[in-house]
């Protein structure tokens, strides 16, 4: 589609549905007043520090955010295309004098703004308004207009649209998470012989909507301009969804886990594992090593808990919200390392994780986190991967230098929940159970090889049989043990 003519259909549209500038027809949705009482204050939490600082608004409308904005920023710079819409916005916000209201479109040549003028870029539903080339081209602009070290953050509808007011034309573009990453992933610059990139800081589904209408296609990303070695350098975040997680990779695992989920035993372990929780209707669950989200959507479908889920892989998560759709139930997610992101204290009522912390190497510091992040007799439940108190033979020693684990003892393991302050610590090794399961797993597997190597390739086939293998013969030499973890938080 010619730009010419996406942004004719996107100011039809727009002008449309802004006949009487509204939070309504921003919204559009019947319960706007209500959830924009309850976003607002969520999506400004979700910023960096902005206090004294250069904020460009995109698309800022009415100004449902500007005032928000000005009240903490040095100079807030609020744009939109649509004349009646900034208007509004300036009768509404004019008494700050630190605000200047341009109107003007993000994809037009002719937009003059300086380099480096920008500590913050906010936008708010304004990507799903622009074409594939306009994001793009966008994303490089936005790169030029931020200083090093400045943030972009934006909010975009994913998938489907979420608003009610029913629409003769609709020109938006729903698209899925991982199609804004990969942009802004992609996107750098050459500054004074230096190269720019984004670094992701967070991206996570808008907890109102989860809330008020099961809804989890409001998604947010938050990234940081930062130095890089070039175009082709990679962050961590793109070399595990390139590497280790792939789109096929999950799928394959899926495979054998069963649908929804990614470890160990499945859905069946999830349920067992799960009764030992006590969970009541309204508790709030952390799931530190979400995945795709089955565990998450069977927590909040069985027992009506308010579930969060974070993982460190972009591509897990995609599929988790997309399989979101239609499921109706309390379920944010969010990618984020577990070892950085930071919740109020007294958050949740249980902290979930399977298969998941042997990743971590500061156990101890995390387990600490974990309490924080607890509420007063609240509970974790962890199982993992660990070893046998023995010093481990050159061969495993091998596999968990390169797989960059850290195992422990079960014992051990308990040890450092007790450190951290935990009580009534519950250790089990759970080795016979998981043998049990991997030898399930692996016969159906070969039973299915045809099926399997259809669906994926020989080498998939031959990557999962011989992992699977490998974990049999590292337990049945007393190597690789399962660990099963319960503990609580004093009253």
């Amino acid at each position: 589609m010619a730009v010419n003519t996406e942004r004719s259909l996107q100011s039809t549209y727009w002008k449309e549905h802004s006949v009487e500038p509204s939070v309504e027809a921003m919204m559009l949705d019947s319960q706007a007043s209500k959830l924009d009482k309850e976003e607002r204050p969520e999506i400004l939490s979700l910023l960096p520090p902005y206090e004294n600082k250069d904020v460009m608004e995109l698309g800022a409308g009415i100004g449902r955010f500007t005032g928000e904005l000005a009240k903490h920023a040095g100079h807030v710079l609020a744009m939109d295309f649509m004349e009646n819409l900034i208007k509004k916005n300036e009768d509404v916000n004019g008494h700050y004098n630190n605000i200047d209201f341009k109107c003007a479109d993000v994809t037009s040549p002719d937009l003059n703004i300086a380099a480096g003028s920008a500590d913050l870029v906010f936008s708010n539903w304004l990507l799903m308004y622009l074409s594939d080339e306009e994001v793009k081209g966008l994303a490089s602009r936005v790169m030029e207009w931020l200083r090093p070290g400045g943030y972009i953050f934006f909010r975009e509808s994913c998938f489907h649209q979420s608003g009610d007011h029913k629409r003769k034309n609709n020109p938006t573009h729903y698209r899925q998470p991982n199609e804004y990453t990969n942009i802004f992933q992609q996107a750098y610059i050459e500054e004074d012989g230096s190269y720019f990139r984004f670094e992701m800081v967070g991206c996570k589904c808008v907890g109102t909507y989860v809330r008020n209408k099961r809804n989890q296609n409001q998604v947010c990303w938050l990234w940081r301009k930062v130095q890089s070695d070039g175009p082709e350098s990679e962050c961590f975040q793109k070399f595990l969804d390139t590497q280790q997680y792939t789109s096929t990779g999950i799928l394959r695992y899926e495979r054998i886990f069963g649908e929804g989920f990614v470890s160990t035993g499945g859905i069946e372990t999830t349920k067992a594992f799960v009764s030992m929780l006590d969970l009541k209707p309204g508790q709030r669950v952390l799931d530190v090593g979400c995945g795709i989200g089955g565990g998450d959507f069977y927590m909040a479908e069985e027992y009506d808990a308010e579930v969060v889920g974070i993982d460190l892989s972009l591509n897990m998560i995609s599929f988790a919200l997309e399989r979101s759709i239609g499921r109706k139930c309390a379920v944010e997610f969010e990618v984020g390392d577990c070892t950085k992101i930071n919740y109020p204290h007294a958050s949740f009522d249980v902290i979930y994780s399977r298969d998941t912390i042997l990743h971590i190497q500061d156990k101890p510091a995390l387990f600490q986190r974990f309490y924080k992040w607890l509420k007063p007799g609240g509970r974790v439940l962890i199982s993992d991967y660990c070893r046998a108190p023995q010093t481990p033979s050159a061969e495993f020693a091998a596999y968990i230098q390169q797989r960059g684990y850290d195992l422990h003892s079960v014992q051990k393991y308990g040890e450092m929940l007790e450190d951290a302050g935990f009580v009534e610590v519950v250790a089990e090794d759970r080795t016979d159970q998981f043998i049990e399961v991997l030898q399930r797993e692996l016969a159906t597997t070969e039973a299915g090889r045809d099926q399997f190597i259809n669906d994926f390739s020989e080498e998939d086939y031959n990557y999962i049989v011989s992992g699977w293998k490998s974990k049999l013969k590292r337990c049945s030499n007393d190597e690789q043990k399962w660990g099963l973890f319960i503990a609580y938080k004093a009253l």
